[in-house]
């Protein structure tokens, strides 16, 4: 089965996501982000689950209420393991940080 991994910069998009559920619904910030990490490790089953993104780059839509998530990641079939790189909310115009720089 395909290994999962998140980069340091995706696990603080995680955080950063958690801080502003928390502060707008502190009871529900842990399923919220439980239900996001489960929609991640969905990866490891199909790897190609997520749209093109950028160039050698998925995205993975992770639909959550009235709004949503978005992953940006990247599969290497030879070692078999996803690299999840980013996460944003779908409200967001774009990434923290330029795809390229990942």
């Amino acid at each position: 089965m395909t290994r999962l991994f998140v980069s340091p910069r995706a696990r603080g998009d995680i955080e950063r996501i958690f801080d502003f559920l928390f502060s707008r619904s502190p009871e529900d910030a842990t399923a919220r982000i439980e239900f996001l990490l489960e929609a991640l490790s969905g990866l490891c089953e199909r790897p190609q689950a997520g749209r093109p993104a950028t160039v050698g780059l998925r995205e993975l839509v992770i639909t959550a209420g009235t709004g949503g998530y978005l992953a940006l990641y990247r599969h290497d079939p030879v070692l078999d393991i996803v690299h999840v790189l980013a996460l944003r909310s779908q409200r967001e115009g774009q990434y923290k940080r330029d795809p390229f720089w990942y």
